[in-house]
């Protein structure tokens, strides 16, 4: 789910390295390959290709990080939800922020002075039809270019060195936004494409994945996520799902009537991508509308994750974690490649993912074999277990709680303590891999809901949700909302757990110092030891949601945060529906409305259920947008 706003110069530094990291890696984009395995640049916003978030810098130690302390900073300019993170490619970072989606080029020799600034023009009525806040989740770098994908659905190609528009493209069908198109989530460059999600599910958008060429922006594939094959760009016999054929149309049959037209499934989160196998992997959102009764069937293919070769699209394997969904549990997570995992006593190249479902799943990233289905929060309630014999015909399907389930017959019900709310156990947020403990950092939530669904009409460019939500912290929780964990993927088990007072809602990274970094909704970056231990705190002047990164230059390791509280854990302080002032009341009154009814509780539901659930914030941070800079003593 995605909670509506209307509520609410470029030198190749790693040629040494070139060689050999190319070595078997020939599909890669040989430019951006190079650049990301130079540890002392940050060239993609996931770090590399298979979304590690990890580097390898190492002045920054478990011993000296506590003596970390504020280099320099940058005010962005704009307010509301600061995500993703500022590239670094060679002496220039690149500085996104929230709509209207202005760029930096910021010089690294001289100060952070601005070599250049792209403010776009775009119609502010977006504003009106934009998910979580509006955010950004950062651009991409690839052959001399910064791509930039706007709130309007334009991509732009930025020359990295001037700032001028090489080109710029439509990725919204309808120029007009009669059908409330937008966009929130980051390019990837891969080889010579640019590969494009969508957003807008929560408006009955359609969902689809598009590759525009590099050079010159003209759109090599499109793949939509439900629908006939031929839009879908799949081989009904070649295409599997848990090892067998789709079938022909399985984006059409497992619909109601033209369902499918109006069905979500759209692609803001995160990509990642395998160059021995040349397959790009994405998670598809949530089925329109939010009420499962108006949408019979398993509403394939939302809440999928999707394996497409990215010369052509064609689609290799697919696996829906949620079937027929009742909880806004979209798939969009991130999808973190490892080489060589143990499973069971066999190397295996897998796929994790941790998904808003409460489940963490790894996968064989080359057929899509589900190797382990683990709660990461143990309060998930919903679902009893993952099934994982193959001989059932309930293979890979979760087991649905009926306490919990959101349709009871065909009919609506009104569902009380269902855990993870809508927002999951986490959301976009994306979670860091060491290879050097083989574990996974994780940040969550630890939050669940009230589900009340209910008709909703399909109308082009209006709110198709059909749910009202109100959240809360878990009850059965230490008191926060938040944990920041330690994950074996494959055990399926939780290694460390550290509790924090409001979800943990910004990116992790963890370096080879034995640090691992993340930020909080109070605006704290903390660093931890791979045993969980704090290290060190620091309260920037805005609640963290943005990814921290980290760099090197004039030979010496950065860390990089931006912060704007915001997104829909913070969409009661972006919108303006929060005060200090007026916090203990909203606490209050969600009280009130669980223990007395629901005319209470509508008070609690603004937002989509988290201007309620997240009242408390508004006494520990409020709006902003910086980038803050961290290192060491001279």
């Amino acid at each position: 789910m995605r909670i509506l706003g209307k509520f609410l110069c470029l030198p190749l530094t790693a040629a040494g390295v070139l060689s050999a990291t190319l070595v078997g890696n020939a599909f890669a984009n040989e430019e951006l390959t190079a650049l990301s395995a130079d540890a002392k640049n940050w060239a993609m916003p996931t770090g590399d290709y298979a979304n590690h978030r990890y580097s390898k810098l190492n002045q920054i130690t478990k011993d000296n990080v506590k003596d970390l302390q504020v280099k320099w900073t940058f005010s962005t300019g704009v307010l509301r939800g600061h995500e993703g993170g500022p590239l670094v490619i060679g002496d220039v970072m690149y500085v996104h922020t929230p709509f209207p989606n202005n760029v930096y080029a910021l010089d690294l020799n001289n100060d952070g002075k601005i070599l250049w600034k792209y403010e776009p023009r775009q119609d502010p009525n977006v504003i009106g039809i934009m998910c979580c806040d509006t955010v950004n989740r950062g651009v991409a770098y690839g052959d001399g270019k910064i791509i930039l994908n706007q709130a309007d659905t334009t991509v732009v190609a930025l020359d990295a060195k001037t700032g001028k528009v090489v080109w710029s493209v439509k990725n919204g069908e309808h120029i007009d936004g009669s059908k409330a198109e937008s966009s929130t989530g980051a390019p990837m460059v891969v080889k010579d494409k640019v590969l494009i999600g969508i957003s807008g599910a929560e408006y009955g958008v359609r969902g689809w994945m598009a590759a525009y060429n590099l050079k010159d922006g003209k759109l090599a594939w499109k793949a939509y996520s439900t629908g006939p094959d031929t839009e879908m760009l799949v081989d009904p016999e070649k295409t599997t799902h848990l090892g067998k054929p789709i079938g022909p149309d399985s984006g059409i049959k497992t619909w109601e009537g033209e369902e499918w037209k109006t069905g979500g499934g759209t692609t803001w989160g995160w990509y990642s991508y395998d160059p021995k196998l040349n397959l790009i992997y994405y998670g598809t959102a949530n089925p329109g509308s939010w009420n499962p009764v108006q949408r019979p069937g398993d509403n394939r293919w939302s809440m999928t994750l999707m394996a497409r070769d990215v010369d052509t699209g064609m689609a290799k394997w697919f696996y829906q974690m949620t079937p027929h969904d009742e909880w806004d549990y979209d798939g969009v997570n991130e999808n973190i490649l490892v080489d060589a995992m143990q499973i069971n006593g066999q190397p295996r190249d897998v796929l994790v993912h941790f998904d808003r479902n409460g489940f963490a799943y790894t996968l064989d990233r080359a057929t899509g074999e589900l190797l382990v289905a683990k709660k990461y929060d143990p309060t998930v309630n919903w679902a009893t277990e993952v099934v994982m014999d193959p001989a059932s015909d309930q293979y890979g399907r979760p087991q649905v709680v009926a306490k919990y389930s959101t349709e009871q017959n065909g009919e609506d019900v009104n569902s009380t303590g269902v855990c993870p709310a809508a927002l999951g156990t986490k959301d976009q947020q994306p979670a860091a891999y060491s290879p050097k403990t083989g574990l996974f950092y994780v940040p969550t939530n630890h939050v669940c809901m009230d589900y009340e669904p209910y008709k909703v009409s399909y109308t082009a460019g209006q709110a198709y949700v059909g749910a009202t939500v109100s959240m809360y912290p878990t009850p059965e929780s230490h008191g926060g909302m938040g944990n920041f964990i330690a994950w074996d993927a494959a055990k399926g088990e939780i290694v460390w757990s550290k509790p924090e007072k409001f979800s943990v809602w910004s990116g992790a990274l963890v370096t080879d110092g034995d640090v691992v970094f993340y930020g909080t909704l109070e605006g704290y970056i903390v660093a931890v030891n791979m045993e969980g231990k704090e290290l060190y705190r620091f309260k920037t002047p805005s609640g963290i949601i943005g990814n921290i990164n980290t760099y090197e230059h004039g030979g010496k390791q950065y860390i990089a945060v931006l912060s704007g509280v915001g997104g829909w854990a913070g969409i009661g302080l972006a919108g303006g529906l929060l005060s200090p002032e007026n916090a203990a009341a909203w606490h209050g009154a969600v009280d009130q409305g669980r223990q007395q009814g629901d005319e209470a509780q509508v008070v609690g539901t603004a937002g989509l259920g988290a201007v309620g659930g997240y009242a408390g914030l508004a006494e520990y941070t409020t709006l902003g947008g910086q980038l803050t800079v961290f290192g060491l003593p001279d």
